[in-house]
């Protein structure tokens, strides 16, 4: 009976060690994905108009500033409403993209 049980459990950490292992490459793909993609419009922007890209990244800079100083500020009642609830939802997901990119790919060997 014990033998039975220690297969058992021996089988459900190789299920468990390659189903983590399997995941971690997923996500290290994705987030090579990512920044490939970012970084091919980076510089297609440039290429078109380096001008342009440098007002469009002022503009995103102010966008998330303000999403910053809104978010972290105490609001009054809780409840954001137009622009403020836009730069929050923003920021958030800047902060997520940039969370992924530094937690995933760190490891990244294709650049």
């Amino acid at each position: 009976m014990g033998v039975r049980r220690a297969v058992k459990g021996v089988g459900k950490f190789l299920i468990d060690t390659v189903g983590e292992a399997v995941a971690e490459a997923v996500l290290s793909l994705l987030a090579c994905l990512l920044l490939g993609c970012l970084l091919l419009i980076g510089y297609l922007s440039w290429s078109f108009d380096p001008r342009l890209t440098i007002a469009g990244a002022g503009l995103l800079s102010l966008l998330l500033a303000h999403a910053a100083w809104r978010t972290f500020r105490a609001a009054s009642n809780g409840r954001r409403r137009g622009l403020a609830a836009l730069t929050a939802t923003s920021f958030g997901a800047a902060a997520a993209t940039a969370l992924f990119l530094l937690l995933y790919a760190t490891d990244c060997g294709c650049l």
